[in-house]
């Protein structure tokens, strides 16, 4: 299973579902880093420092990160979505796949198909 690190705008539900999939998940507010506007540079390099891959709605800066340089533990950049258990089943079966997640970007994506509740 992976050992995973959440932004602080990653929802909570799916952090949970991750967690009883297997997966190691740390989040920004466990790890006292929530609300301080630490720059998406300085929150991808604490995921490095402690061995975890970054999971993150902040899709444009995070792809561009590893753009600039895919040395990195992970990085999963996910849609929007208010299918919790989806988006976390989407994610586990997605680094599932992997061998590694080192330099990778993965990206999780809302289904076409999915249309809003009510």
């Amino acid at each position: 299973m992976a050992r995973l690190y959440t932004d602080e705008n990653f929802p909570l539900p799916v952090v949970e579902i991750l967690r009883a999939l297997g997966h190691d998940v740390l989040t920004a507010g466990e790890a006292r880093n929530a609300n301080l506007q630490i720059p998406d540079e300085d929150v991808l390099a604490f995921a490095i420092a402690n061995d975890r891959a970054i999971a993150t709605r902040n899709r444009r800066h995070f792809i561009r990160l590893h753009q600039l340089n895919s040395k990195h533990t992970g990085i999963i950049v996910c849609t929007e979505d208010p299918d919790f258990e989806g988006v976390a089943m989407r994610i586990s079966q997605a680094i599932s796949a992997e061998e590694t997640l080192s330099g990778k970007l993965i990206r999780v994506v809302r289904p076409l198909n999915q249309t809003s509740p009510g």
